[in-house]
């Protein structure tokens, strides 16, 4: 096996930058002795209300809760549609499924890979609750047309926002335009623990009380429960996620940074790179590059000890055993599936250095000048 030259993920780095401090919070945990349901979670929790321009955040276990018990509290349940999108982590289409809904696909733009909002209207029935999207790879959907199609038909909006806290559109922040946002900070987000991680932020009086009461067990005082769930941010993750939470302007900042070296040094290429909406804020939770002979270009990477990874090679219509008993068999998203087949995320992190991406992209360079056989991309 070739050394590995530049890495895909960052988070040990990360941490060895903030070791000290890090470590402080996880022993001040420890020897309090309350590791669930205490101060720790709740200072967190209003820090990134603060940060979020939001009346409430609450902590989870994970981004799939957050998706999860959103959609239980706004009541979205059997026999309802919700409007999502196929390129993405399974989750979000997965938490519809759980509760008994039915996700409607649309395909994505062909410039951000967003969700397409000139695509939902022809998807709305009599049956559709809400729309979902999700901020793709870290810029935000077109929320401002997404918002108008919903309030123009009385739909209810959440936004998936596990790949792009600290983003923000030209005219518009995340959760300005919708019901909840929807996060997660499992390790190699923006934002991320050591291990799994979730919050949901809203402004809405009535979703914070009922997922204060659902995450633990149906329950907002001690022995009295309705049915819920057990889905809490630990103390730990809490305590973690505080220290981090300073840095996340200054670290996305990075990324964007890192993320124009790319383009830089690999614009004119025969690749398809990122595209950034005008006025935009980007975060840049992957940096992903499109090429028909993408397996053909990871493999000469890897071969020069560059991780480059796939983020999401099989769309959520193209797994196995879609559409699980619910929804439409046969989706037509053109787009999507090129996406699948094509996309490779080269490495971004904060603690990448200028010198690492120029690494990366030399040997990007020299693959696309022809010194490597051609292997089409399959899903």
């Amino acid at each position: 096996m070739p050394e590995t030259r530049v890495p895909f993920y960052g988070h040990v780095r990360q941490y060895h930058n903030l070791k000290e401090e890090i470590d402080r919070a996880i022993t001040d945990v420890l020897e309090s002795g309350t590791y669930v349901m205490g101060p720790r979670m709740k200072q967190f929790e209003s820090e990134l209300a603060g940060y979020m321009g939001a009346k409430y955040a609450l902590g989870v276990n994970s981004g799939t809760d957050a998706l999860l018990l959103v959609f239980k509290a706004l009541g979205i349940g059997q026999g309802d549609e919700v409007i999502t999108t196929s390129n993405t982590f399974f989750a979000t289409a997965e938490a519809i499924w759980l509760v008994g809904a039915t996700p409607v696909f649309v395909d994505c733009e062909p410039g951000t890979r967003n969700i397409d909002p000139t695509l939902v209207e022809e998807k709305i029935t009599p049956h559709t609750k809400a729309i979902c999207p999700v901020h793709l790879y870290g810029q935000p959907a077109n929320m401002l047309a997404l918002a108008e199609m919903a309030k123009k038909h009385g739909l209810l909006m959440v936004e998936d926002c596990a790949q792009a806290i600290g983003s923000k559109g030209d005219t518009f922040k995340i959760g300005e335009l919708s019901d909840a946002v929807c996060m997660s900070f499992i390790t190699a987000k923006n934002l991320g623990t050591f291990g799994d991680g979730g919050a949901v932020v809203t402004n809405r009086d009535d979703i914070a009380t009922t997922i204060n009461k659902m995450r633990n067990h149906g329950s907002d005082r001690r022995s009295y429960h309705s049915v819920g769930y057990n889905s809490r941010l630990d103390e730990i993750h809490a305590a973690i996620l505080s220290v981090k939470l300073k840095h996340i302007d200054e670290w996305n900042d990075l990324r964007i940074a890192r993320a124009r070296d790319y383009t830089e040094f690999l614009t004119g290429t025969g690749l398809r790179l990122p595209q950034t909406k005008p006025g935009y804020r980007h975060v840049f939770h992957l940096y992903v590059i499109e090429t028909p002979r993408r397996n053909d270009l990871q493999a000469y990477l890897k071969e020069r000890g560059v991780i480059a990874l796939t983020n999401y090679p099989v769309a959520i219509h193209q797994q196995e055993g879609f559409p699980f008993g619910l929804g439409d068999p046969h989706p037509v998203l053109p787009e999507t599936e090129k996406n699948a087949a094509e996309c490779l995320s080269l490495p971004l992190y904060p603690e990448l250095t200028r010198g690492e991406a120029q690494i990366v992209a030399d040997a990007v360079l020299a693959w696309e000048a022809g010194r490597a056989p051609t292997v089409v991309a399959k899903a």
